[in-house]
């Protein structure tokens, strides 16, 4: 049995010269909550070879509902490190770049500077985000950034466009009324969902960093944002 055997199903689909391709890309995931862990882990399972992944944030109680690396085991524990340790044990040859920290301001610029074929923005919170998003831009990378998974139910209501043509999201709704500010007039896709979210599913808060709410969440829809991230990055790689 051959080392690449565990990727012979991607094969039969892609073809071994596209399988060749995306073991040469290079991916950057920033986020590895409830969307980001699971774009990332897609991501390497369809044969991606290098990947980037960025969190500061460690797994807490309230993560259990829909995030990967949360189970009770791994309360307290860093996301960054604990999906490297899944990625590697997915593929051991994947070449890993693990950076456990909130990045933001100078550090984002300087984990832009490398030569990233794609970026997956799984920020949560709005000035991080914007900031990733503008400055991938700027430098001319492609990107996929995930709007918000809060407040749905409905996966039906899931799907990827531009962000100028994203309805039904506040963070949408916010990011282009920021971005429009920096002279970003949409043109790149992002994932959202056109549910219309139940405003009892918000809860006014000081306590959460960064956060002015929170909005209840339920188990499948965060990862299904992960893997239509996923699908874009790994789509439009194969279509480079």
């Amino acid at each position: 049995m051959s080392q690449e055997y565990w990727l012979e199903r991607t094969e039969m689909l892609l073809g071994k010269e596209q399988l060749e391709k995306l073991k040469t890309k290079h991916v950057l995931v920033v986020g590895l909550g409830g969307v980001g862990a699971y774009a990332a882990e897609m991501i390497v399972r369809a044969g991606v070879g290098k990947l980037t992944i960025v969190d500061g944030d460690v797994v807490n109680l309230t993560n259990l509902n829909r995030q990967l690396p949360a189970i009770r085991s791994n309360l307290g524990k860093s996301k960054a490190h604990l999906m490297g340790g899944r990625l590697l044990d997915i593929n051991p040859d994947l070449q890993l770049k693990v950076v456990d920290q909130f990045i933001r301001d100078e550090s984002m610029i300087e984990i832009l500077q490398e030569d990233f074929d794609y970026v997956v923005d799984a920020i949560d919170t709005l000035s991080p985000k914007i900031y990733l998003i503008y400055h991938a831009l700027q430098r001319g990378l492609n990107i996929v950034s995930s709007m918000g998974a809060g407040g749905k139910l409905d996966p039906s209501k899931v799907q990827i466009t531009d962000l100028n043509k994203s309805y039904n999201c506040k963070l949408a709704r916010i990011l282009r009324k920021r971005l429009r500010k920096l002279n970003i007039h949409g043109g790149f896709p992002v994932v959202f969902s056109s549910e219309e979210v139940d405003m009892e599913a918000v809860v006014e808060t000081e306590g959460e960093q960064n956060k002015k709410s929170i909005v209840g969440t339920i188990s499948y829809l965060p990862p299904l944002f992960g893997i239509y991230c996923a699908s874009q990055v790994i789509r439009d790689l194969l279509e480079a």
